[in-house]
């Protein structure tokens, strides 16, 4: 598949995707009628990139960010599980139904990967409840629950996105003013949910809250939030970064330069068409549509890249997963070739091979180092997370060595390849309400700002059964 691009003088007039049986195959030449009337008419240029010959130049400073949020995945979504609940506690017998979502497989065992996180999590037992199926048997049943330094870090970024509700409900609001129709479905909001920095609760809280932003209604497609009030304020797209070149003497410049991160080389076909896509006029996504432009020109490839940088700008990290930007195809106008339109463009975005899925970056967000240049907060509360887990294995790492001298025996070292089997506990229909996590759009949750030591004040919900995201996990998805 080649994307054609012809233009005469400096602008680009049309575009087209031709077939070709040579995918790899990128040309360039002049017409003969453009040197006959070479003094009389403009030249005509012709343009062909294959998408499917361009490679991907890995980043590793890029990478690295991938990485560090894989390594604590479990560790979100067990804390997910747990703060769902109203006493903030899972027994393993339920937990065990968990492992498609935390993605442990058999025979990976789910008290092996609790004990890697001393510092996270903690085991307790609790008497078992009475059912009419146990109700001869008495026993205690094996549980789990945050630490009391998890517990805080959960209670700080409570507060924290409590405090700026204001600004993330912007985002939602910015989320509708790009879309075709001016609504999203809330089941597809909840891909982009964690990285937004929405709260797992947002459905039932943030989108309550803002009525005169938007508001919940249903649709044939099941409940989804529309715009209530066009702020044209926020209809601003982001500015181009500022390029520093490094001259003595700020003067223009005599060649046309792109603005590539470091070890980014591009062949000289793939560059010139990038040169020319830039000198096209800027297109807001907020105001234009996909109707206003031929499908395949490149004025439509401008605006679907508008619309791919104005969502990853209001990322925490500036970056979500491919995938998820896929579910927004129709309401953005993106094309169906997202990745390969994403690709194309590695002076906008950078594509992470890291993962069971693939990552898109904002090249813009970062420096040369892979360093985020504007850090939200709530990463700070994260760095601090990881800091636990990284004291948890140190600890781990002691007692390991503590034990192979000789000198102490540890408990959960000896008993982390136990496992507590689904058929241990025979539950029959005792309802842990659990099965309802991901099933319901409404949520019951009370928030308590007042931090106690009273083991009955609840963090996060105070009721019944807590709601939190239901998107599907793909065994990727981060962190929950």
């Amino acid at each position: 598949m080649l994307l054609s691009v012809s233009c005469q003088s400096d602008n680009f007039l049309s575009s087209s995707l031709l077939q070709s049986s040579n995918p790899s195959f990128i040309s360039l030449k002049r017409t003969k009628k453009s040197f006959r009337n070479i003094y009389n008419k403009p030249q005509s240029l012709s343009l062909s990139i294959s998408c499917s010959s361009l490679k991907i130049v890995r980043s590793p400073s890029l990478d690295k960010h991938v990485v560090k949020q894989n390594k604590i995945r479990f560790v979100q979504k067990l804390k997910t599980l747990l703060l769902s609940k109203p006493k903030h506690f899972l027994p393993i017998h339920i937990l065990s139904k968990c492992r498609a979502y935390l993605c442990i497989h058999k025979p990976r065992s789910i008290l092996s990967m609790i004990y890697r996180y001393p510092t996270i999590f903690e085991l307790f037992t609790i008497p078992m409840p009475p059912t009419p199926f146990n109700a001869t048997k008495s026993g205690y049943q094996l549980c789990v629950r945050l630490t009391p330094a998890a517990k805080s870090l959960a209670m700080q970024e409570l507060n924290l996105k409590s405090a700026i509700s204001g600004f993330l409900a912007n985002k939602l609001q910015k989320l509708l003013m790009l879309s075709s129709h001016r609504r999203l479905l809330l089941s597809k909001i909840v891909h982009l949910g964690p990285h937004l920095g929405l709260s797992p609760n947002f459905r039932s809280r943030l989108c309550n809250d803002h009525p005169d932003k938007f508001k919940i209604v249903g649709t044939s497609y099941g409940m989804a939030l529309e715009l209530v009030h066009w702020d044209p304020e926020l209809a601003v797209p982001l500015k181009s970064p500022p390029v520093n070149r490094g001259l003595i003497v700020d003067r223009p410049l005599k060649f046309k330069q792109l603005n590539l991160r470091k070890g980014l080389n591009l062949k000289r076909r793939h560059r010139d068409f990038l040169m020319k896509f830039n000198e096209l006029p800027d297109i807001c996504p907020y105001i234009t549509s996909l109707d206003d432009f031929p499908k395949s020109s490149l004025e439509a490839e401008k605006r679907a890249c508008g619309v791919v940088r104005e969502v990853l700008g209001m990322m925490v990290e500036k970056r979500t997963l491919i995938d998820h930007l896929t579910h927004f195809r129709k309401e953005f106008g993106l094309p169906n070739k997202l990745r390969a339109m994403i690709v194309r463009h590695p002076e906008l975005f950078y594509v992470s091979l890291k993962g069971m899925r693939d990552s898109v970056f904002l090249v813009e967000g970062f420096d040369d180092k892979g360093v985020l240049l504007e850090k939200d907060e709530s990463l700070v509360i994260r760095d601090q997370l990881m800091a636990l887990v990284a004291e948890g294995k140190r600890i781990r790492r002691e007692k390991r060595k503590a034990r192979i001298n000789g000198t102490i025996l540890d408990d959960c070292d000896n008993n982390d390849n136990v496992e507590v089997e689904d058929g241990d506990y025979d539950d029959g229909d005792y309802d842990d309400g659990f099965e309802n996590l991901f099933d319901s759009e409404d949520s019951d949750l009370e928030y308590d700002f007042h931090d106690d030591d009273n083991e009955s004040s609840m963090l996060y919900a105070n009721g019944g059964n807590a709601v939190f995201w239901t998107g599907d996990d793909n065994g990727d998805s981060e962190p929950w």
